[in-house]
């Protein structure tokens, strides 16, 4: 059954404006299949996954295109960089919006291709795995920055609806199927992406160094970035990481968070923080096999904070947004802000806390942000596993997690 994307409103919005779309996110997140939902009676379709249909487009892309119909849409372009200029010389032939669409799941190079061949004819659009609006039909297509929400009209979670299930298991639209087993699920997802999509970003050596990495890097999601420390780990040098870090980003895999930087006295930290995009998988490379094991492990606050950290990175992915436009905030002080959300001049403080009683002492360090006068202070949350809604302060509101 197809799940409603709140991306669909974006998509159909670059159609309109571009001659060309790029939707780029995570293998397994549903770009295929939200194409050939919104595109596939009037889109001609090719997959690069198909070794002849690659052979020719590598081989000859002037012929791979001209014996195809516009519009159309194809799928793992990444896979023939030499495609991009072709469809350059295509869609500057015609008047027509939207008449090539590409998807890729690994951005490694991609974008360089697509800024050379493509510039000012493109518009990119992200797709991550579902969000909880999508899930419990809820979508709202706007990006969440901050909301002060009724007390008597805020619904109450999902119906059957378990956090900490959902944390464990993840997003991927696949494992929406009660049936389909997680386990096997991600085993197979973490074998795919080791042989295909990480060996056609970089020469990969070494399967099982790169393999320990990604676990390495699942036990700090949520974590300022380290990546001495993951070299430690891992037995490799801290540039291979710091190489590894940008291909699991490309594949959209995770989102390094950087932190909110102002000219200002005050020593700020320089160091990101590294999240995962789906918690499923951070889940099973880190070992937490059960809800029940994470709910009461060490881990619990971090996987709480990554899965409302994606969260809102997908609301703002899914309305064609920006997501650069969020950080995070930490000083010399160590006086923490979980999420800065930026809305033009306005700075809508985020506190994310994996319980239900937040009290005013929580969002103390909301105050610091008043000493940076190039910017005016928004209505702030805390997100946490409140049922209702309720004021911690003047301007900040607990909320739960399933509104957002």
């Amino acid at each position: 059954m197809y799940i409603n994307r709140e991306i669909e409103a974006a998509l159909r919005t670059h159609l309109a404006q571009f001659k060309c779309v790029l939707v780029t996110g995570a293998r397994q997140t549903g770009k295929t299949t939200l194409l050939k939902h919104i595109l596939g009676s009037t889109y001609d379709y090719v997959t690069l996954d198909d070794i002849n249909e690659l052979d020719n487009a590598i081989d000859d892309p002037g012929t791979f295109l001209s014996s195809s119909s516009t519009p159309i849409i194809i799928d793992e372009v990444q896979l023939a960089p030499s495609l991009f200029r072709q469809v350059k010389l295509v869609v500057d032939a015609k008047d027509a919006y939207g008449s090539v669409v590409l998807t890729g799941s690994q951005t490694y190079g991609l974008m360089q291709g697509v800024s050379e061949s493509l510039a000012g004819r493109v518009g990119i659009l992200e797709l991550g795995s579902l969000s909880l609006r999508e899930i419990s039909g809820n979508t709202k297509g706007t990006p969440f920055t901050s909301q002060c929400l009724p007390r008597k009209e805020t619904p109450r979670s999902p119906k059957g609806f378990n956090l900490w299930a959902h944390i464990q298991r993840g997003s991927m639209p696949r494992l929406q199927d009660a049936e389909m087993d997680w386990y096997s699920f991600y085993n197979s997802y973490i074998q795919t992406y080791l042989e295909r999509d990480v060996r056609q970003a970089i020469n990969l050596r070494d399967r099982r160094k790169f393999y320990n990495f990604m676990v390495a890097a699942a036990a700090r999601t949520g974590q300022l970035l380290n990546a001495s420390d993951m070299a430690n780990d891992v037995g490799v040098s801290v540039k291979t990481i710091q190489g590894w870090i940008l291909v699991l980003e490309a594949s959209g895999i995770i989102r390094i968070l950087q932190p909110f930087w102002a000219n200002t006295t005050r020593r700020l930290t320089k160091t990101p923080k590294l999240y995962f995009m789906d918690t499923g998988l951070a889940c099973h490379l880190a070992g937490w096999n059960t809800p029940e094991q994470l709910k009461r492990g060490a881990m619990a606050g971090h996987m709480f904070e990554t899965f409302v950290v994606s969260e809102v990175l997908k609301s703002h992915m899914n309305a064609g947004r920006d997501p650069r436009n969020i950080s995070f905030y930490r000083d010399s002080q160590k006086r923490e802000i979980d999420l800065l959300i930026q809305d033009g001049k306005v700075m809508h403080p985020v506190e994310i806390k994996a319980r239900a009683n937040v009290r005013a002492e929580a969002v103390r360090n909301f105050e610091v942000l008043s000493s940076f006068t190039d910017y005016e202070v928004g209505f702030g949350n805390v997100i946490c596993q409140t049922e209702t809604p309720y004021m911690v302060s003047r301007d900040v509101q607990a909320i739960p997690v399933w509104t957002i």
